[in-house]
């Protein structure tokens, strides 16, 4: 059996519902999963390494590179269709640079949505200005060299969640989220349908209304044994 192992092909999710992703944010789809959305964070350390960049929604494609070494993030890199999350995982995070300009630069002319890296990226002044979507673990540019084992195309384990290829990853200022392929449409429409409730609760607020009342949270306090004193805790 071969020490590594590159699928060419992607089931991938429906782009419709890629493009509504596009426009809810992590948190809606995160609470529109129920107890599953925790699950489905990836950990908090993945951050967006320029502030403000775009939100982004795409079909995941995965490389799993070698300690010290970032091959198979190129492979996965040439492999990716416009529209794709490019999803990389290196365990040894400090080993070896998985991601920089020329891969930005690269990507960009390619079409892919964004890149998401459990490890470290480099060049992130020159890739700021470039103005390309990337989340990362780490920030640091030590040489990483291009002849290690690992697999493309396959189920990762990035941030704690398991990615499989051709999944929803859509990324914001919040977090990192992976939504199951073939759960994706009716999990957005439930996020869009949050959204619009949420919409209508800002719509109260601007006419006055109050969120304590609009949230849920009076009626949650007043079944609770809460003793309120009409006091300072040291009259």
């Amino acid at each position: 059996m071969s020490a590594s192992q590159v699928f060419l092909k992607v089931r991938r999710v429906d782009p419709g519902t890629v493009a509504r992703a596009r426009d809810v944010t992590v948190a809606d789809i995160h609470e529109s999963m129920g107890t599953r959305g925790r699950s489905a964070l990836l950990g908090a350390r993945m951050r967006p390494i320029k502030e403000g960049q775009a939100r982004v929604a795409g079909p995941a494609v995965t490389a799993f590179c070698w300690p010290g070494d970032n091959l198979m993030m190129h492979r996965a890199l040439y492999l990716a269709q416009p529209g794709d999350v490019l999803v990389v995982v290196c365990q040894a995070e400090l080993s070896g640079a998985q991601w920089g300009d020329l891969a930005t630069r690269y990507a960009q002319q390619k079409g892919l949505a964004g890149v998401v890296v459990q490890g470290c990226v480099r060049d992130v002044d020159q890739v700021r200005a470039l103005g390309f979507p990337v989340w990362s673990t780490h920030i640091w540019p030590i040489h990483p060299d291009k002849s290690g084992h690992g697999f493309v195309n396959a189920p990762v384990v990035c941030e704690g969640v398991e990615v499989r290829p051709g999944d929803l990853i859509v990324a914001d200022g919040d977090a990192v989220i992976c939504v199951p392929r073939d759960e994706a449409a009716t999990i957005i429409d439930a996020a869009h349908a949050k959204m619009r409730r949420e919409d209508e609760a800002a719509e109260k607020v601007r006419a006055g209304g109050a969120v304590w009342d609009l949230s849920g949270a009076a009626a949650i306090y007043a079944g609770m044994d809460i003793q309120e004193i009409d006091a300072a805790f040291d009259d």
